[in-house]
């Protein structure tokens, strides 16, 4: 059994018993719904998807007090490592092999954030669960691919719009991407934002063969 937790925003923690413990995003400190503190958080892999602060957040503090290894584009990685943090460097397509598993960086449609390098987003194979953490993107039709490639548990979307997907776009991600749970998350952050997940959940449940969960700032869903 395998636990995945939101801390907020584009934060998730994905866990198992006495299994590394893998963050993604980890903006907390300057996030108003996150539930805990960033001393208070255990990571051994940090998975950042760009370099915008509300998603590189807290990374590099939170690697220095765990010793974690962060796992991102080869410039984010670059920086990190100049930091004098431990990093594994990665680019669009590319697979690594890790303790747990897998790493496999997908394409976003967003801003890098950092000079030279590309949003991602990540599929990874977690001791035999496949989670797709979309990161900040719009729609685009090679989701297809994504969910054909790695048959899918979960599927993490943004749905609040402005920025990344809105509410039907994510449907139709959901409905390309075939996972058997989706989650959104990018929503309510702040009023440019604002979304009703339970209109998203609706419509997934309707349109798509896909269950939807809806996390508030500290649930869990357990898979």
């Amino acid at each position: 059994m395998f636990d995945l937790t939101f801390w907020g925003h584009a934060c998730f923690l994905l866990s198992g018993e006495g299994r590394e413990k893998l963050v993604f995003d980890p903006f907390i400190s300057e996030n108003q719904l996150a539930p805990v503190k960033v001393e208070e958080i255990k990571a051994d892999y940090i998975l950042i998807s760009h370099a915008h602060w509300d998603h590189l957040g807290d990374a590099y503090e939170i690697a220095r007090l765990n010793g974690s290894t962060i796992i991102s584009s080869s410039e984010i990685a670059k920086k990190a490592a100049a930091d004098g943090l431990n990093a594994h460097p990665q680019h669009l397509g590319g697979r690594s092999f890790q303790p747990f598993g897998s790493v496999k960086l997908t394409l976003a449609f967003h801003g890098a954030g950092i000079e030279g390098g590309h949003a991602c987003g990540f599929v990874i194979d977690y001791y035999g669960k496949k989670i797709y953490f979309a990161g900040d993107t719009g729609l685009f039709s090679d989701m297809k691919l994504i969910g054909e490639l790695d048959p899918l548990d979960l599927a993490l979307l943004p749905i609040g719009d402005n920025f990344t997907m809105g509410i039907d776009d994510a449907v139709m991600a959901a409905s390309f991407l075939q996972a058997k749970t989706v989650i959104p998350y990018h929503y309510n952050t702040w009023p440019l934002i604002e979304k009703d997940p339970e209109e998203f959940k609706q419509k997934v449940e309707q349109k798509t063969k896909s269950n939807c969960v809806i996390l508030p700032p500290g649930g869990s869903y357990t898979f």
